[in-house]
């Protein structure tokens, strides 16, 4: 089951809640401290409430069927804000505060911070000597990439964390033979776990302290739920150790190279171009005109040379070697038709097509949740010649693809494998639109640049810690200094940004204001507490981190913590609780999205690298975000109190 057919389920049983959601909004069940006082005045919730209910409904659904990028979608929001102000009860600035909040400054500067760190190549020298340490044992190579992983997420954005560590834990289970699907889920969970250790982990935290800053004038401080994030971090290493494990498919068999991974040794293929082949004195733009059979030319060999795609205007001459892919009935029906010769004695893989003197390399491309390839083709998007390559074989889950790719439609986490040169690499490993999953390289590495960008690091969380500077300055501050000192051009610093985010982070942050002004917030927490004559406290701060986890699987973290804390803030307050404690439920529960590859980036992004199905993340993740729905409401209690 595709990842799009998914969605429509998960949108059917929205539809389906939406309709049984019983709209009783009477004063007894919203207690608004008084607010009801007359029948204008509650006409006037009653139709606030609903407006805003309808308004996540639709957001939500929306989200799930992403009929364009959620962070247009999230655009949205402050547009309906100021349109229907009379039904938010949101003031035009207050509908735009997104755009220049606190938070999402934070979090646009920790993307240049995590830039930084990640192009000095210190994440991947760390990874690099985990082989050495762990040997062929899969559970000692799980432990150990889970604890580089965990205590690496904790002071930079797990999300480059995981685009770095892929190719170096995809080589490692080739070196040690050890499927690569054994070592991917473990390390994309225990970078979201390793990300509730500290306030700059990941941004759902630096939300979750603003709006915990407005609504109880409670910021996060860097270290506040540290020693609950270890011990979290704890429980997910132990459980991927153990039951995890077990669970965990070998979807991918160990293969040397990327030619047998994606089962290309059927599909390229050299050729000679014989005297009274028809291709001969023909453009290669006027061979692809007249082609009829599925097959792409992706490099021509000529006295020694080799040229790759553009070809366009080049003539074919007789004595060319072309390397074609095709499958071998069609390459069959190309040499009887055409009168080429096929050239068996040659062996296409990663040696043969790959050539360093002249900058070629086989490299892998994940596609984003954000990027402008999702629902489009390759010829729809001009995308072997806007970035002068070839793409070899399509990769989404499990199913390979090597036919008919230029009607193939992308989809969010499907993975590309490419022959491109160094300049296209630099290219889109500097776009957004792209991550770059194969170009590790352990020669890579610039000490002065790890040094400097530590010493930045440390300059940010210690003026954060001992409160010297508010977070949003210190982290642009440090963004600054990145630039200043060269550990990143001025061009990386714009482009290392993530502004799908900026945009997604603006569009919802007044979202959550509104559901608290409306009074929705105090409504659902009241439908909420009507569970407290069946359940303790204990148990509601449970269903809190279920729902919040179950809608990070379908919507995203940042999102389900900014719809979801202010109801969980108006919970605990009905509840005559502390409300910080169901603060930090939520923010951990927020980053808990184990049971879907599409809640989570780190989850899409191992997705296709590991030839997942959809069911291996409800199979791994579900009892890991149940085990964890048991643990952190306890841990939270002990720790804090109610």
């Amino acid at each position: 089951m595709s990842l799009s057919e998914n969605k429509y389920i998960v949108v059917l049983w929205m539809l389906l809640f939406l309709l049984l959601f019983p709209f009783n909004l009477s004063a007894q069940n919203l207690e608004m401290n008084g607010a009801a006082e007359n029948l204008e005045v509650q006409d006037q919730l009653n139709s606030s409430i609903i407006f805003i209910i309808a308004l996540i409904s639709i957001l939500i659904i929306l989200f799930i069927w992403e009929p364009m990028p959620i962070s247009l979608l999230a655009v949205l929001v402050p547009i309906s804000l100021t349109i229907f102000g009379d039904l938010s009860r949101m003031s035009v600035e207050e509908a735009l505060s997104g755009f220049g909040n606190s938070a999402t400054i934070t979090v646009m500067a920790m993307f240049v911070f995590s830039a930084g760190i990640q192009r000095s190549g210190a994440v991947q020298l760390l990874g690099d000597k985990i082989s050495d340490l762990t040997g062929e044992n899969p559970r000692r190579q799980i432990a150990l990439i889970s604890a580089l992983t965990g205590s690496t997420s904790g002071i930079i954005n797990n999300t480059p964390v995981v685009a770095a560590l892929i190719p170096m834990v995809r080589e490692l289970g080739r070196k040690t033979k050890v499927s690569p699907s054994k070592l991917l889920i473990p390390l994309s969970y225990t970078a979201m776990l390793g990300g509730t250790v500290t306030l700059i982990g990941t941004s759902t935290n630096l939300l979750a302290s603003q709006v915990s800053d407005r609504m109880l004038n409670h910021p996060f401080s860097m270290f506040e739920f540290t020693g609950l994030g270890i011990i979290v971090l704890f429980i997910g290493i132990t459980y991927l150790l153990t039951v995890g494990y077990k669970l965990i498919p070998s979807r991918l068999e160990v293969e040397e190279d990327l030619t047998d991974e994606y089962e290309m040794s059927g599909y390229l293929t050299e050729v000679l171009i014989g005297e009274d082949c028809s291709f001969v004195g023909k453009s290669f733009d006027e061979i692809a005109e007249d082609k009829e059979l599925d097959y792409d030319i992706i490099r021509i060999i000529r006295n020694g040379k080799q040229f790759m795609e553009p070809l366009n205007a080049k003539t074919v001459r007789a004595g060319d070697h072309l390397i074609i892919r095709a499958r071998e009935e069609t390459l069959l029906e190309l040499v009887k038709s055409k009168g080429m010769k096929t050239l068996p004695e040659m062996v296409v893989d990663d040696q043969s097509i790959e050539q360093p003197f002249e900058g070629e390399t086989l490299i892998e491309v994940v596609v984003p949740a954000h990027s402008f390839m999702v629902n489009k083709t390759l010829d729809e998007i001009n995308f072997l010649e806007r970035y002068n390559c070839n793409v070899l074989a399509l990769r989404r889950g499990e199913e390979l693809t090597h036919q008919k790719m230029r009607d193939y439609r992308f989809q969010p986490g499907d993975l590309i494998l490419l022959l491109a040169t160094e300049k296209t690499r630099e290219r889109l490993s500097k776009n957004n639109n792209f991550i770059i999953d194969h170009e590790y390289d352990p020669n890579l590495f610039d000490k002065s640049k790890m040094l400097i960008s530590a010493a930045i690091l440390a300059f940010f969380i210690l003026t954060v810690s001992l409160n010297i500077l508010p977070v949003a300055i210190a982290a642009l501050s440090g963004a600054f200094l990145m630039v200043l000192t060269g550990v990143i051009n001025k061009s990386d610093f714009f482009s290392s940004i993530d502004w799908e985010v900026y945009f997604l982070l603006s569009g919802l942050i007044p979202m959550g204001m509104a559901i608290e002004k409306s009074g929705t917030a105090s409504y659902i927490a009241a439908k909420i507490l009507n569970l407290a004559d069946l359940f303790p406290a204990i148990v509601i701060a449970m269903i809190v981190y279920l729902a919040t986890s179950v809608m990070a699987n379908v919507v995203g973290n940042n999102a389900s913590a900014l719809l979801m804390l202010p109801i969980a803030i108006g919970t605990a307050q009905q509840l005559a609780i502390n409300p910080f404690a169901f603060v930090l439920i939520t923010t951990f529960a927020a980053s808990a999205a184990f049971a879907s590859p599409v809640g989570y980036q780190t989850n899409l992004m191992v997705y296709s690298s590991g030839g997942f199905k959809f069911k291996d993340f409800i199979i791994v993740g579900a009892p890991l975000q149940l085990l964890l729905a048991i643990f952190v409401p306890l841990l939270v209690r002990l720790f804090w109190g109610f």
